[in-house]
């Protein structure tokens, strides 16, 4: 029987890299041209695969939309082949949902054109989430293309099957929710098939070199070889060397195919021996150097800035989009779609990773604030229709009240300090002038009054007087409407808003009681240097360091915030400590330490460290990198000179609170080095946990036997957490992606903050002065104690509402036909976690989606007045079957590591 050969033309497009988006945007247009013509002149050039990314037709469309019907014709015809991703993501530095999103706006898009990939194609990101088999199979796709995550070990090494390997370069790949997918692995990369020669003398070794290197993998007759590769154009005289091919070598059947084509080929002839692998694939089983994973680190600053949009975007605009459209506003299809598309051009892997030249990455925070700037807006029209629909008129009985609201678009019931600011009196921008217009508001006498919820009850709050301010209004059917008004800002305790609501408050003249955010007197003052609540206790000593009393159980964890300073001489992509190189940490340096507010809602404490270390690398690094020196093989050491690095670092308890508020800040002017806070957990345990995509993983503190890398970073989403059966600790963050698990002997958490570099690395000299990233940084850490393993999933909850913003808005006093309080979902379910709560564009229903984040089953209930209207959907957001309701409570069963999708129609009451 003779041996196919498939190849499959394509070009692994990087939109940005190591050039800036123009640059490449103008070899796409040249590429494009050309393989259109070429589909016009050659009907032997059978088609061409697009990278699985329909961005590559907005990007060449935008410059030449004369030519969308003959793109349309060809891929009508099957000779273009794309999607089914809107662009090739990083999955574990996109969040859950943006990789849901990214898969079903590449879809519509694709079916825009024609027909729609079903490739599961992944062919260079820096490892693959777990969850994927489960996402791909809900959209209808039943295989998986990848490059990277498993090592394949071949016919003269099979190990038969065992986690992270195959003994082929096919295999099948389990999601833990049970999930599977046929896995095809490059495992002579995607470019073993490129530049074909036409010549017989070039083709007789081309040939036989790249036969034997395939055949030393494939576990069936059909080899596959890749005709391209990063920003590879056409090969135009294909046709030729594959007739070249068929001549010299009759024995093997030369086919320009296709994947949909060589996959099911595979499939018919797939031997039963085919290994599966198991969850996430991050290349765990090699020595450690080239998981790419320190590019969770580089350029924190990106990760930060994308942290922010998706939690606007997925937390907020989302949830409160829904709630306007039930009180009648206009669900923004087009609007949230252009926001998540501009979002997502910052999330393909060389760009989110932040391994690129400085030019794409400033133009990458152009493109952050963009979409900031629009969700700031939807999510203001939004609250603004909801308000004007909520009844305040339980506060018509008091005196000048002013009425606000407080949405929580969290998934849970949430409690909180929250504040916002309200305009008192307000006056137009007219006769006479501004100036005179502020004086007067200005003079006017206004007590500092109290606060109330909607049933009359004073609430614990501080209130500020802030004077006049600038404002304006922009109404939909008038000129803008400048103004002054005097404002107040109101601090609050926000206690028990429900889950996917809101709850009303106001501000009223009369002073119901002191205000208990005043500062305490002396008498009850806590010992210095302490913070103390009802859930936890913080010592803070003279090092900076601080303990932490779980007052659940009991459990005190010690030296806790400790920094860490050492050398990178690596690059954008690996991390590199020089060798033999002792650590600096602030272990044993006396701190500042000044108690900033203390009151009985809040203590916060600020501890500034003012600390020396090297100004970077010595100049040996410059020779190796100019000359490109393996990183293993650098010899360069840190510099004698040095520089100040002062850090101040602000601890918040509130009262109430189950997490340790953590904000760091510092003005970074070292070069080639690497910062970290460290958290000594002294708990035993061989694994822990990190928040993943739709999982919270589990992986060990171990690396493999043949991990030779000193280092083993690895990344995160939202927090990481280890635990004993009746103790554990969880770090959770804003966008700090990479952690390790150090082999101390204390099991520390070290979550990197900064990681500062001078080159991009990978196949050339690319200097990126940008990713040294000099100048005034920060971060975001919220530090959760939480009782055992069994109670892992309240870190999630924490992380989760870390990441959603409260959304507050001034009303008046009205009538309307939304409560005083209100609730869009009553569901419950421990150990679920939700993450989306959005419209479907198609049909108007809401979408809800939830994961489980355990190995054990789960059950979801809802409560569901209008039960007949609820049903099962999927990633793609398509209607599945009905669910069924008793007494109006749905109760929907959820298998292990499950991600559940649910539509319904929304209602207020």
């Amino acid at each position: 029987m003779k041996k196919n050969i498939h190849i499959i033309s394509h070009t692994h497009w990087d939109r940005e890299w190591y050039m800036s988006y123009e640059k490449h945007h103008l070899k796409l247009i040249r590429l494009m041209d050309s393989l259109l013509e070429l589909l016009d002149r050659d009907p032997e050039f059978k088609s061409f695969h697009l990278d699985g990314q329909t961005i590559i037709m907005d990007d060449y469309l935008q410059v030449r939309p004369e030519l969308r019907d003959k793109v349309e014709h060809y891929i009508r015809e099957g000779r273009l082949i794309q999607g089914p991703w809107y662009i090739l993501q990083d999955e574990f530095l996109t969040s859950s949902e943006a990789n849901v999103r990214n898969l079903l706006i590449g879809h519509r898009d694709a079916a825009t054109y024609g027909p729609v990939s079903k490739i599961g194609y992944f062919p260079d990101s820096f490892g693959n989430m777990g969850q994927a088999p489960q996402l791909l199979q809900q959209a209808g796709i039943d295989n998986a293309v990848f490059g990277r995550g498993v090592k394949p070990t071949g016919f003269n090494n099979s190990v038969g099957e065992a986690a992270y390997e195959s003994p082929f370069s096919e295999m099948y790949w389990e999601s833990p929710d049970g999930s599977r997918v046929l896995g095809i692995l490059f495992a002579n990369w995607y470019h073993n098939g490129m530049e074909i020669p036409v010549e017989p003398e070039e083709a007789a070794p081309y040939w036989e070199s790249r036969i034997r290197k395939v055949e030393q993998y494939a576990s069936t007759p059909h080899l596959l070889l890749m005709n391209g590769c990063d920003h590879q154009p056409v090969q135009m005289d294909l046709a030729a060397a594959l007739r070249t091919a068929r001549d010299l070598n009759t024995e093997y059947d030369f086919i320009h195919s296709n994947f949909n084509d060589y996959i099911e080929s595979v499939r018919e002839t797939a031997p039963d021996t085919l290994a599966t692998v198991r969850g996430e694939l991050r290349s765990q089983q090699t020595d450690g150097w080239g998981t790419l994973v320190n590019t969770a680190s580089a350029r924190v600053y990106i990760k930060q800035a994308n942290q922010h949009c998706q939690a606007l975007l997925e937390k907020a605009v989302e949830p409160l989009a829904v709630m306007a459209q039930s009180v009648g506003a206009r669900y923004p299809h087009h609007l949230l779609t252009y926001n998540w598309k501009t979002l997502m051009q910052n999330h393909p892997h060389d760009s989110i990773c932040g391994c690129s030249v400085d030019e794409v990455h400033d133009e990458m925070m152009a493109r952050f604030a963009k979409s900031r700037h629009m969700s700031e807006g939807l999510a203001e029209e939004s609250a603004m229709a909801v308000a004007g629909a909520i009844d305040t008129s339980a506060f018509a009985n008091e005196e000048d009240a002013v009425p606000f609201v407080v949405f929580n678009t969290s998934g849970w019931k949430r409690s909180g300090l929250v504040s916002v600011e309200l305009e008192l009196l307000r006056e137009a921008l007219y006769e006479p002038s501004p100036a005179e217009i502020a004086k007067r508001l200005e003079t006017v006498r206004l007590p500092l009054g109290s606060v109330i919820d909607a049933s009359g009850n004073a609430v614990d709050a501080s209130i500020e007087d802030l004077g006049v301010r600038f404002g304006y209004d922009l109404p939909e059917n008038r000129f803008r409407q400048p103004y002054m008004a005097r404002c107040f800002r109101i601090t609050l305790v926000a206690k028990d808003i429900p889950a996917l609501g809101y709850g009303t408050f106001a501000w009223i003249k009369k002073e119901r009681q002191p205000s208990a955010y005043a500062t305490v007197s002396a008498a009850s003052e806590p010992t210095a240097n302490t913070m103390d609540n009802e859930h936890l206790k913080i010592m803070i000593q003279e090092d900076g360091t601080f303990e932490l009393l779980d007052k659940e159980n009991g459990k005190v964890y010690r030296d806790l915030g400790i920094f860490e300073n050492v050398g990178d001489i690596g690059n954008e992509y690996i991390f590199r400590q020089p060798q033999n190189e002792i650590p600096l940490t602030t272990k044993g340096l006396r701190a500042d330490i000044v108690r900033l507010e203390h009151s009985s809602l809040r203590t916060v404490y600020e501890i500034v460290h003012r600390w020396a270390i090297p100004a970077g690398a010595d100049d040996l690094l410059s020779r190796e990198t100019a000359t490109m020196v393996p990183i293993q093989e650098r010899q360069a050491q840190r510099t004698a000179a040095t520089v100040p690095l002062v850090i101040a670092t602000k601890l918040t308890l509130d009262k109430g609170a189950k997490g340790l508020s953590i904000q760091v800040s510092y003005n970074n002017q070292a070069r080639d080095h690497r910062l970290r806070m460290l958290f000594p957990t002294d708990l035993t345990s061989e694994v822990h946990h990190a928040d993943s995509i739709y999982e919270t993983a589990m992986r060990d503190n171990e690396p493999s036997a043949i991990w030779s890398n000193p280092s083993n970073c690895q990344h995160n989403q939202a927090f990481v957490a280890i635990d004993e059966p009746e103790a554990g600790l969880a770090v959770a963050h804003k966008g700090l992606n990479e952690y390790e698990l150090l082999r101390d002997g204390r099991n520390t958490i070290a979550m990197t903050l900064l990681r500062s570099v001078g080159e991009l690395g990978d196949w050339g000299v690319f200097p990126t002065p940008g990713a040294q990233c000099l100048g005034e940084q920060s971060a975001e850490l919220l530090l959760i104690p939480y009782a055992g393993g069994k109670n892992r999933h309240v870190a999630a909850i924490e992380a989760a509402t870390l990441h959603t913003p409260w959304t507050m808005r001034q009303v008046a006093v009205q009538t309307g036909q939304l409560p005083a309080g209100h609730s869009w979902l009553n569901w419950s379910g421990e150990k679920l976690v939700l993450t989306a709560f959005k419209a479907n564009e198609e049909r108007g229903d809401t979408i809800a989606r939830w994961y489980n984040s355990t190995l054990q089953p789960q059950t979801l209930v809802i409560q569901a007045a209008d039960a007949g209207d609820w049903y099962r959907s999927n990633v793609l957001e398509e209607r599945l079957e009905g669910l069924d309701a008793a007494d109006g409570i749905i109760m929907v069963p959820v298998k292990p590591a499950e991600i559940l999708t649910l539509g319904f129609k929304v209602s207020t009451k």
